[in-house]
């Protein structure tokens, strides 16, 4: 199984001027402890559950490009892409870009997004849920043509693209993660259009038998579209604290176990305790070597 880490917060005691030192350090850091994948939020304010809306939160593609040169190694996503936040074609020149520029370890983790606070501040559009994941899905419509070799028109019911240019492509087409559980929609999409899913994961959200039950529900969606649940990533982001030291990692390693035995292939953790230098530390010490056998 492998370790993605999902950055979710960027608060110091030494103010904005140890972001860029910090973040540097956490991919430095990845590279060392043998992190698969590195990840932000996609927000323009820090979630409420989380903190305070005017705590710092950054950007997120500039936030990855900076990354990809602090790192050589880790897949680069969000996690996940609010479907409203960029047009379509930006968007796909925006991954591409990420992509060449980190030598092909882009991922598009996508979804339809929901922070509604955060739209109306900016006073950026935010469509009822039902227009949100049209949307979605024409988003990843023209994504697919512009990572392709037709460059031609785009014509949906939301977005009308006269031309598909996308130059430079990728170095690799992208893998598309689909993020969320929703079982109508959400789901339905994964099976369509991507390379992965993402589900949350945790004791009390019901622990690897609620993650099973979203992937009996993707199953079936795959068998209506005719497509290959197989050839679907499973992936978690673990929702909870992850202690630090050698008997907290095996514990760790121990639960992942029933995850395991559902085909997950990646999991994704947080730092939390606003050390994330030390947290990506632990987990080339005391997690991932648990892990990478299994």
């Amino acid at each position: 199984m492998k370790v993605g880490v999902h950055l979710v917060g960027f608060s110091s005691p030494e103010g904005p001027s140890s972001i860029g030192p910090t973040l540097a350090a956490v991919g430095r850091a990845a590279d060392e402890a043998g992190v698969a994948n590195l990840s932000l939020m996609d927000h323009y304010f820090q979630l409420e559950m989380a903190g305070s809306a005017t705590d710092p939160m950054l950007e997120g593609y500039t936030s990855l490009g900076f990354l990809a040169a602090h790192n050589q190694t880790a897949d680069l996503q969000l996690l996940c892409t609010g479907v409203t936040y960029r047009h379509p074609g930006l968007l796909a020149k925006i991954v591409s870009t990420l992509d060449v520029l980190s030598g092909g370890r882009a991922v598009l983790g996508i979804g339809a997004a929901w922070y509604e606070r955060e739209h109306h501040a900016l006073g950026v559009q935010f469509p009822p849920v039902a227009e949100r994941f049209e949307r979605l899905e024409e988003t990843l419509q023209i994504l697919r043509q512009m990572w392709s070799d037709d460059d031609g028109p785009f014509e949906g019911r939301h977005y009308r693209l006269a031309e598909t240019i996308n130059s430079p492509q990728p170095l690799r087409r992208p893998p598309i993660m689909i993020g969320g559980g929703g079982e109508q929609k959400t789901l339905r999409l994964v099976a369509k259009y991507a390379d992965a899913c993402n589900l949350f994961a945790s004791e009390r959200a019901g622990g690897p038998a609620a993650v099973a039950a979203k992937l009996d529900v993707l199953r079936a969606h795959c068998e209506r579209e005719g497509t290959d649940s197989g050839a679907i990533d499973r992936t978690i982001l673990y929702v909870g604290p992850l202690a630090r030291g050698a008997e907290a990692g095996q514990r760790f390693a121990e639960e992942m176990d029933g995850y395991l035995a559902l085909g997950v292939t990646e999991v994704h953790v947080m730092p939390m305790d606003g050390d994330p230098v030390g947290f990506v530390e632990n987990l080339g010490e005391h997690v991932i070597p648990h892990l990478a056998g299994r």
